[in-house]
């Protein structure tokens, strides 16, 4: 048993303990809480993402899921399932995990116990939007962008905003992600509006890492951290004179952030992620098909980079603006 105990119901609120989950999608550190001492009582780690498929049908210029494998059966997400007790979150990912023609009857499987998350393209969300329902806490959705930007970093805007309608047509909470290029700055204070004209919760900016297709980028187009931190600034300011409403975030590599992520791969192995002179980034935890969290924790060297950064203390944050001020409404 954690500190942070388990969550009972997959919508965002106020929590008991240390830890709460926002109407911004992401955790938060009630006031005089430690980092520190969280991470080291904790037996399991915060969130942790799940591929189901390695599949995808979008070529992003910076996908790191090259290598394709078979997807993982229902029977073995099942065993995962079992092993990951005392996980707060969890994220239903890929590949573009809306593939699966059963991601409901796996969506069923996990929405009981953990805080549900699916970062998709949203391109199947027509086929899937009913099946989530009441089940996951927020859908995020990959956009770079305005129609041009999106096009040529990701995939079919059009495709994706005709996902992102069927979504919320059901009602289903939605949060944004981009991962930022030198030559989408301009793009962003769009990407951001868009967000609100959404109604997202959160807008998160991501780097790219130098793995996939990544490999393939031009040089220029990987942004120093002053420029990371200038172009949050910027937005911040664009926030206030439009009123934009969801929170942001943005994520850069640094030794604060280094393996800050446990990655099970459709195998079952857990990985941290990225660890810089790692092979593919990679570093080997163990196997969620034979052992629990609890022992892949154990050997998780990354403990205080994993709560920092989900708790907004390693990356930059700005609150929803109708999270309410103080304890659990603070980024």
């Amino acid at each position: 048993m954690t500190l942070l105990g388990m969550p009972t119901v997959a919508t965002p609120g106020p929590r008991s303990g240390p830890i709460g989950f926002t109407m911004g999608h992401h955790f938060t550190l009630a006031e005089g809480a430690s980092v520190d001492e969280l991470a080291e009582a904790a037996t399991a780690p915060l969130s942790v993402i799940l591929q189901v498929t390695k599949r995808c049908n979008f070529d992003c210029s910076f996908c790191s899921e090259t290598l394709q494998l078979p997807d993982p059966t229902l029977t073995e997400l099942d065993t995962i399932r079992g092993h990951l007790a005392g996980v707060q979150r969890v994220f239903l990912s890929g590949g573009e995990p809306l593939m699966r023609r059963d991601f409901g009857d796996i969506v069923d499987m996990y929405s009981d116990g953990f805080i549900l998350g699916i970062p998709t393209n949203a391109t199947r969300g027509l086929q899937h939007a009913a099946a989530m329902v009441g089940k996951v806490a927020f859908v995020n959705v990959g956009l770079e962008g305005p129609r041009a930007t999106t096009d040529r970093v990701r995939g079919d805007y059009d495709q994706v905003m005709a996902g992102i309608r069927a979504l919320q047509a059901v009602g289903l909470p939605l949060s944004l992600s981009a991962v930022v290029y030198r030559s989408t700055l301009a793009a962003l204070p769009f990407t951001y509006q868009i967000a609100d004209t959404l109604g997202a919760g959160k807008l998160k900016l991501i780097l790219p890492l130098r793995k996939g297709n990544a490999l393939d980028l031009a040089e220029h187009e990987f942004i120093s951290l002053d420029e990371a931190a200038h172009t949050f600034d910027r937005l911040i300011e664009a926030r206030a004179v439009h009123d934009w409403r969801p929170a942001l975030r943005m994520t850069t590599w640094t030794p604060q952030t280094e393996g800050h992520m446990i990655l099970v791969e459709v195998t079952g192995k857990a990985s941290a992620w990225p660890v810089y002179d790692a092979p593919d980034l990679l570093e080997p935890l163990g196997d969620l098909l034979t052992e629990p969290v609890t022992e892949i924790w154990r050997r998780y060297r990354f403990k205080r980079n994993h709560f920092a950064k989900y708790l907004g203390t390693s990356i930059r944050t700005v609150a929803h603006a109708d999270t309410p001020a103080g304890g659990y409404g603070r980024a």
